[in-house]
């Protein structure tokens, strides 16, 4: 079982109360205190803890559960109660690749949502003053490897592209972008075989990379956001060719 917070109650008025437990259940989830399998309080010591009613954790588990993210069970037996049933990012990813499959999420809204989000995020990492860059440079190597499939490279390119947004110390930037995560590898990969040349690509790729790190070392926001932007649309420019039909 998690441990959960023993301080004083959270609820001041000043907010409708089934949002102090989401916000305290999302808190716990962010931060690792819960995770996929951990049970949830006792609606009573729930309740106790930040000072609300047992009608107030019953509604928002009723919002939790109508998400995916919790399920509930009654009883009183050691199945009783609330779990954690699924990891946000990852719910939110497996519905995002749902629609891309049924073209339902266009391939063109998740590059302009990329723009938007990406180029926000070395432009903001790029005027921090304790920027950290050790992740970026590593998985920079492990993409230098000539070895790699175009399968592995993207693997690596994806949770490169994550730890950069999360840079910016921005959580929901951050989280997004993960969710994002494998609706982009999707329609990078699909592009692939259709490629003239994978090597030749992949080594721009690298490039356009190290440049990124490199403007964000020098602490350069906008030309990062700028290398970041070509970088992105540069990519989806080569499937664009291909037409609707073909891009999956």
């Amino acid at each position: 079982m998690a441990r959960h917070h023993t301080c004083r109650p959270l609820y001041d008025g000043s907010v409708r109360t089934h949002e102090v437990v989401l916000k305290r259940i999302e808190d716990d989830i962010t931060t690792g205190r819960l995770t996929v399998g951990s049970k949830l309080p006792a609606e009573r010591a729930f309740a106790e803890e930040l000072g609300v009613s047992r009608s107030s954790v019953r509604e928002a588990l009723r919002i939790l559960e109508a998400m995916g993210l919790v399920k509930t069970a009654v009883g009183s037996g050691p199945g009783a109660g609330a779990v954690i049933a699924s990891d946000p990012a990852a719910s939110l990813s497996l519905a995002l690749r749902l629609h891309v499959a049924a073209r339902t999420l266009p391939v063109e809204d998740i590059v302009q949502t990329r723009v938007l989000l990406e180029t926000w995020a070395v432009d903001a990492a790029a005027r921090t003053a304790d920027l950290d860059l050790t992740a970026a440079n590593a998985l920079l190597d492990a993409m230098d490897d000539p070895s790699l499939s175009p399968e592995e490279f993207h693997r690596i390119d994806a949770e490169f592209h994550v730890t950069l947004a999360g840079l910016a110390g921005n959580v929901v930037v951050r989280e997004m972008m993960a969710s994002l995560r494998e609706a982009i590898r999707g329609y990078v990969m699909v592009a692939v075989p259709k490629l003239p040349d994978w090597g030749e690509v992949a080594n721009g790729l690298r490039r356009e990379h190290r440049a990124v790190v490199a403007a964000l070392d020098k602490r350069q926001p906008g030309k990062s956001a700028a290398i970041m932007r070509d970088h992105i649309l540069g990519y989806h420019a080569l499937t664009h060719p291909l037409g609707p039909d073909q891009q999956g």
